[in-house]
C-alpha cells in the first residue's frame, strides 16, 4: 500500500519541491545582494520550513525531541555531530536548530547545479569539502571550525560520511570532529540521533514511501572541559549509537 500511494503521492512531493527550491534561490539573491546576510538566513530559513513540511504530502509525521535545553544562541560555537540517513537530514536539522545559524561540512559537488542548496551552501560559511584532496578537505573543516570560534554560531558534521540506506549506522570518521574541536576549543559538542528518514527512500529513489514517521533527537550536550579530543569524539559517538540501539529495541 506505502508503494502503490507512493506512486500517486510522489510526484505531488517532488513538484512542490522543485517549485520551493526555485521560487527560494531567486529571494536567496535578492536578500542576500539588496539586505544582506541577516536578510539571506531569514529566507533560508523559509525554504527549510517549506522543505520540510513539504512531508505532509506523503502522509509522513515528523517528531523532534530536545533531551535538554541547549545554550542560548551566540553565547558559545556548537559542534552538532549527526548520523546520516537522508538528504532531509540537513532540512531538520537546519530549521530545528535554526536559531544556532548551523554551518555544514558538505561534500563540494553540491555546491554546485543545485537551485537554493547549492547557492545557500557558497554564501552560508559551508566547509565544501573534495573527497578526493585530503589537504583540501581538512583545510576547509579548519576554516569552519574558526569561522564558529569567532561568531558563536555552529557547525553541523555527519561522521559517517554517507547516508545510511537501512537505518544502520556506519563506523565514524572522526578527524573532523577533532579538526573542530581543535579549531573551536571553546564549542561545546551536542550529538543529533536522527531515525528512519532512510524509510521515506526504503524504495530506492522513487518512489517515496508514504505515512513513515521520522524524528530528530538532539541530545545530551558533552562539555570538551578536561578531556582530550580523542575521549570528546568517543563519547559523540557512544551516545548516538546508544539512542540508535535505544529506539531500535523499541
Amino acid at each position: 500500500m506505502k508503494k502503490c500511494l507512493g506512486f500517486l503521492l510522489t510526484p505531488i512531493f517532488l513538484l512542490a519541491w522543485l517549485i520551493w527550491l526555485n521560487v527560494f534561490h531567486v529571494l536567496q539573491i535578492v536578500a542576500l545582494k539588496g539586505l544582506g546576510q541577516k536578510a539571506h538566513q531569514k529566507i533560508v530559513d523559509a525554504l527549510n520550513f517549506c522543505l520540510l513540511h513539504s512531508l505532509w504530502l506523503l502522509g509522513t509525521r515528523i517528531n523532534v525531541h530536545f533531551s535538554q535545553p541547549l545554550p542560548t544562541p551566540n553565547s558559545r560555537p556548537i559542534i552538532f555531530v549527526a548520523n546520516h540517513q537522508n538528504k532531509l537530514d540537513v532540512v531538520g536539522i537546519s530549521w530545528y536548530l535554526r536559531q544556532y545559524s548551523p554551518k555544514f561540512v558538505s561534500k563540494i559537488e553540491l555546491s554546485k547545479g543545485i537551485p537554493s542548496v547549492s547557492y545557500n551552501l557558497r554564501h552560508s560559511g559551508a566547509a565544501l569539502i573534495n573527497r578526493e584532496d585530503a589537504k583540501q578537505a581538512l583545510s576547509e573543516i579548519g576554516r569552519l571550525g574558526r569561522l564558529i570560534e569567532e561568531t558563536n554560531t555552529s557547525a553541523v558534521i555527519f561522521p559517517e560520511g554517507t547516508r545510511s540506506v537501512t537505518g544502520e549506522m556506519k563506523a565514524f570518521n572522526a578527524a573532523g570532529i577533532k579538526l573542530l574541536l581543535k579549531k573551536s576549543p571553546r564549542a561545546l559538542i551536542v550529538p543529533i540521533y536522527i531515525d528512519k528518514t532512510w524509510t521515506l527512500n526504503r524504495f530506492g529513489k522513487y518512489p517515496m514511501s508514504v505515512g513513515e514517521q521520522v524524528s530528530w533527537t538532539i541530545l545530551p550536550a558533552i562539555d570538551p572541559q578536561d578531556k582530550t579530543v580523542n575521549e570528546v569524539a568517543a563519547l559523540v559517538e557512544e551516545s548516538i549509537r546508544n539512542e540508535f540501539m535505544r529506539q531500535a529495541a523499541t
